[in-house]
């Protein structure tokens, strides 16, 4: 019986996957080739070109697959909490090497709607936060919580694209605190 062509090319997509991650946390993403990926995962680089055009689009479907192993705790009920925790998590999440070298292949290629795909299950958590907090009268009804959410969100971002300082819980929660004065006033 021939070998089954299917399974033959799912367990190369694996192992191109996993290979993609592992040499972009051993080299960065700067040093990672096509070639290197191809010649770790056992497979023509030929193969990797057919199913992706570049490593950007190939670093993303990795990371969507064997991406951050930390799942979403579900809310506590108290907005603050709630908010204090998503924002951390946000926070660990461009911590980690791996999301952080996939996220900047994905800026450095100009793959801005990839980089969405990534950052976006974070904003649509933190406005249900928002929401739940209006709900509870403990955020101003007449607030904006997708222009809330960004407020939150953009110094996380900006302290990890421009590396200003580290990026740390403390920082998150003093983010949550300083916006929610504006959000509750």
């Amino acid at each position: 019986m021939p070998p089954d062509a299917a399974r033959r090319s799912d367990r190369s997509r694996r192992a191109i996957l996993v290979a993609a991650l592992e040499l972009l946390e051993a080299l960065g993403h700067s040093r990672l080739t096509i070639e290197a990926v191809a010649a770790r995962a056992g497979v023509g680089k030929q193969t990797i070109y057919r199913w992706w055009p570049s490593k950007g689009p190939l670093l993303f479907d990795a990371f969507l697959e064997y991406g951050p192993a930390g799942a979403d705790a579900l809310p506590s009920g108290v907005p603050v909490v709630d908010l204090k925790r998503e924002l951390r998590a946000a926070a660990e999440e461009l911590a980690e090497r791996r999301f952080d070298q996939v996220c900047r292949v994905l800026v450095h290629e100009e793959r801005t709607d990839l980089v969405t795909l990534l950052l976006m299950p974070r904003r649509m958590a933190l406005e249900e936060r928002l929401r739940t907090a209006q709900r509870l009268g403990e955020v101003r009804a007449d607030v904006d919580v997708s222009a809330a959410a960004e407020l939150l969100l953009g110094p996380v971002y900006q302290r990890w694209f421009l590396r200003t300082a580290p990026l740390t819980g403390e920082f998150a929660d003093a983010v949550v605190d300083l916006v929610l004065r504006a959000l509750t006033g």
